[in-house]
């Protein structure tokens, strides 16, 4: 039986220049090659964004494993530093680069050809489901998320699921994903009075007031960590007034944080913390303090058990290494399918994801797909 190549698949997909929201031709590509093999595929299309759901089997099946991952890219940035063309899918002395070379057509890749080869070899009792995405590295509204409301709507079902994203911080096999810190950013905007710098008694200076807030905000320990989880973080990461006079106090003051939480923590908890803050300060300095929240993921943890043994087992059986299970990074889409079924995270190492030529190990891939292959025979054993 020939098989299929992870690495040149790869390459194909990054030669399908698919920034987000654009599908570039990779979900059309993949499309094709599942077709082929036998899943039924459906485009869930919304919000101006492609998405992709692959099944093979039976719907609703009692076992169902499902492989959860994304196709779009962020942007090369300034292209005349790449030292090869970002879409080119160039190969240098075994190292594959282009944009989404690791996050994460090359998951991607290494899953849908570990399924295609696996299901054609030994077809299996149950089901094996694909959810590909075009929107996980931007808003996220209407990408994986549109795919569980598809599956909710249909009655497709994943008994269990793995994200292919990259996990391992230095060398593969080292770290699987058991969860996820929630994470949200408050925007502030002090209104005070605007004056004459020579007269500060006439105005009242928004500045002071937000240096006060941010300063209480990032001073502030949120929590000393969880069994699972590091301590929580508050960063501020911009304040702002817009003034380019010496001679005038501003009439506004901007500021903005970004906090990661771990289980200790609601979105709603962290938000009520913040109105209660800023309104103090208002208080203390007679000024408005108008704040606006976004919360981008709760915190999630899916416990050590029979999903992470059964990951841990593959990585272990082809690599020689023992994963840590983590819960450290940023956010993913597996936010958004630990309400569906249980869920980990493992992939491929991340070094070079969002980077001036970014890049890959062909065997890595290769590697991977083996890993993803002996997940599911053991998952349907």
């Amino acid at each position: 039986m020939t098989q299929t190549d992870p690495a040149r698949l790869t390459a194909d997909l990054i030669r399908c220049p698919s920034v987000t929201p654009e599908e570039g031709g990779a979900l059309v590509l993949l499309e094709t090659l599942l077709g082929a093999a036998g899943f039924d595929c459906t485009r869930v299309d919304r919000g101006g964004v492609a998405n992709l759901f692959a099944r093979w089997g039976k719907k609703g099946h009692a076992r169902s494993f499902g492989f959860n991952g994304h196709t779009d890219v962020v942007p090369v940035g300034d292209e005349a530093a790449w030292s090869v063309p970002p879409f080119g899918a160039v190969e240098r002395d075994g190292v594959l680069y282009g944009r989404g070379a690791t996050d994460m057509k090359s998951g991607v890749a290494a899953f849908a050809a570990a399924a295609i080869d696996f299901v054609t070899a030994t077809p299996p009792d149950g089901a094996v489901l694909l959810a590909i995405t075009g929107d996980e590295e931007g808003d996220a509204v209407d990408g994986t998320v549109a795919l569980l409301d598809y599956m909710t709507q249909t009655g497709e079902t994943m008994s269990a699921c793995l994200v292919g994203e990259p996990t391992c911080p230095e060398t593969m096999g080292e770290m699987i994903k058991i969860g996820r810190r929630g994470s949200m950013t408050a925007w502030f905007t002090v209104v005070g009075k605007q004056g004459h710098s020579a007269y500060p008694h006439r105005a009242r200076n928004p500045l002071p007031a937000m240096a006060r807030l941010m300063d209480r905000l990032a001073g502030h320990e949120l929590d000393r960590g969880t069994d699972h989880f590091d301590p929580s973080t508050l960063a501020v990461v911009t304040i702002d007034t817009g003034n380019p006079a010496t001679n005038v106090i501003p009439a506004h003051c901007n500021g903005t944080v970004n906090i990661r939480f771990n289980d200790t923590h609601t979105g709603a908890g962290l938000t009520g913390w913040l109105r209660a803050e800023a309104d103090q300060v208002a208080e203390e300095f007679g000024v408005t303090v108008e704040m606006k929240v976004k919360i981008s993921g709760e915190s999630f943890l899916t416990p050590p058990g029979a999903l992470s043994d059964l990951v841990s087992a593959a990585v272990a059986a082809e690599t020689s290494v023992t994963p840590e299970l983590s819960t450290t990074g940023g956010t993913s889409d597996a936010r958004f399918v630990k309400d569906h079924c249980p869920v980990v995270e493992f992939g491929l190492v991340g070094k070079t994801m969002h980077q001036v030529d970014e890049c890959v190990p062909v065997e890595q891939i290769h590697q991977l797909k083996a890993i993803y292959t002996r997940i599911l025979k053991d998952y349907f054993t």
